[in-house]
């Protein structure tokens, strides 16, 4: 049973609020490697590769050439595929200005920043029930926005490039800009390909205004669009229904006819188009082209129930398309259908994997949900702030000794069990599971496979602040497509 929200006002103490309710590839330069052993072998070991690609035979996202600034490039990360990043390798973002439920946060297009060096001491009251103005957590140690989001700072004499501008901080210096709005890395990247500041997938409102990774558009054909989902870089139509494929059909040839168009639809192409970027033309009858990418001719789904949607790949022998899928998790994590509809990610044992998600309700917007930050909220939501019984209520994945994975979506971190951080060198600690730098957990009530009793554990859900079941398909909401 979840807490009750006025435990989570109870919390509320002295000066501190704690608050409850690739290895990808860089094109045109060196690839990257991989840091893990690539022999290492996921969960997917025997299985179908249905929500990953399989480490042997790598597919990443083409992506539009377009002109950067001097230094610039262009990295395929293992989860969001083609991403800006600096001369370094790092990661670039943008902060767009969202609304949330009392009023809104983050950079307006065309103006100057709005992450500075101030240490935020209070908070904004931009989520409901909470007041503006109750002191924030650790204000010791709490670091200011551009600690957490170093501005990208361009030359004095930057010219605009392509989409590419630049925007004067509020001291004067120049920070570049892409598409007007001001550009950052984050210091929880430490190699290139890493994108663990922020996401492309849809936060929502109640998941806080959330950092996203630029890069380069898709290379697909205009009637196309991807989107990010838990399992990789979906296609779907312009209008957002998914496309599939079918093991029936030879390359570039469609064998679905007669009773297989009742309930498939071929995605029609042009009559006169470039192919290119692994796209290509099938010949249905005279005058009517269909599309076909990487040779496997594309279809929708004449009975799927809504947008960007996994129903058609129920069917056998038909698939979800995607540009680019994620790598395999390690070794002994399963995937699980849960009781609710839809598939997880599990334990060994079946035990449902769990994100935490945390966002501080700041003008900053500053993430809570990783080791290097506060465990205020955390430790409140699982545990009454007690540590030892937040790893009974929520206990962390162990990973077993020599442990490794296939990227670096996955890895291996020391954890300080006392504190919830990051262990120091020399320091007892447990050596635990992290997705993209973030601790994963089971739940203590979920006693059966298939069984997510703790998904949405918190605020708003799990998404404000709390925990959220690892889903790679679900049927009445859309937990796929949000981090």
């Amino acid at each position: 049973m979840r807490p009750p929200l006025k435990l989570f006002w109870a919390l509320s103490t002295g000066l501190v609020l704690v608050v409850v309710v690739a290895a990808g590839a860089l094109r045109g330069g060196t690839p990257l490697l991989r840091d893990a052993d690539a022999s290492a072998k996921g969960a997917t070991a025997g299985e179908s590769f249905k929500y990953w690609q399989s480490p042997d035979n790598p597919e990443y996202e083409a992506y539009r050439e377009e002109p950067m600034p001097p230094g610039f490039q262009v990295v395929v990360a293992d989860f969001e595929g083609p991403v800006f990043a600096d001369e370094r390798g790092r990661t670039l973002y943008t902060w767009p200005l969202r609304s949330l439920r009392n009023g809104a946060t983050g950079d307006r297009e065309g103006k100057p920043s709005a992450c500075t060096d101030e240490v935020l001491r209070v908070t904004a009251g931009l989520m409901s029930p909470y007041p503006a103005g109750l002191l924030l957590p650790d204000l010791d140690t709490r670091p200011s926005c551009v600690d957490v989001w170093p501005p990208v700072i361009a030359p004095k004499d930057a010219k605009k490039v392509g989409k590419w501008s630049v925007i004067e901080r509020e001291d004067g210096t120049p920070q570049w800009a892409y598409d007007g709005y001001p550009v950052y890395t984050s210091i929880l990247d430490q190699q290139p390909g890493d994108v663990r500041g922020g996401t492309k997938m849809d936060s929502a409102n109640d998941g806080g205004v959330v950092r996203e990774p630029i890069g380069p558009a898709p290379a697909v054909p205009p009637e196309f669009e991807v989107i990010q989902s838990t399992s990789g870089r979906l296609l779907v139509t312009k209008q957002r229904y998914s496309v599939y494929t079918w093991d029936g059909d030879e390359p570039n040839v469609s064998n679905c006819n007669k009773e297989c168009l009742t309930e498939w639809t071929p995605v029609r192409a042009p009559q006169i188009v470039t192919e290119r970027d692994g796209w290509t033309i099938v010949k249905r009858a005279p005058g009517i082209n269909q599309w076909a990418f990487r040779g496997k001719p594309l279809y929708t789904y004449n009975y799927d129930r809504g947008l960007r949607s996994f129903w058609g790949a129920d069917v056998p022998g038909w698939h979800n398309v995607y540009t680019q899928r994620t790598l395999p998790p390690p070794e002994g994590f399963t995937v699980q259908d849960v009781e609710a509809g839809g598939e997880v990610l599990a334990d060994s044992r079946g035990r449902t994997i769990y994100l935490y998600n945390c966002r501080d309700d700041s003008f900053a917007q500053l993430a809570c949900d990783n080791p290097d930050s506060t465990q205020a909220y955390r430790l409140a939501i699982c545990g009454n702030g007690d540590p030892k019984l937040c790893q009974q209520t929520f206990p962390y994945v162990i990973a077993p000794p020599g442990a490794k994975s296939v990227g670096r979506l996955w890895t291996v971190m020391a954890i300080d069990p006392d504190t919830g951080r990051r262990a120091m060198p020399g320091q007892a600690a447990l050596n635990v599971w992290a997705y993209r730098d973030r601790p994963v957990y089971t739940y203590a009530g979920d006693d059966q496979p298939g069984v997510t009793n703790g998904d949405g554990y918190g605020e708003f859900t799990g998404r404000r602040n709390g925990f959220k079941a690892f889903v790679f398909r679900d049927i009445f909401q859309s937990n796929a497509f949000r981090p």
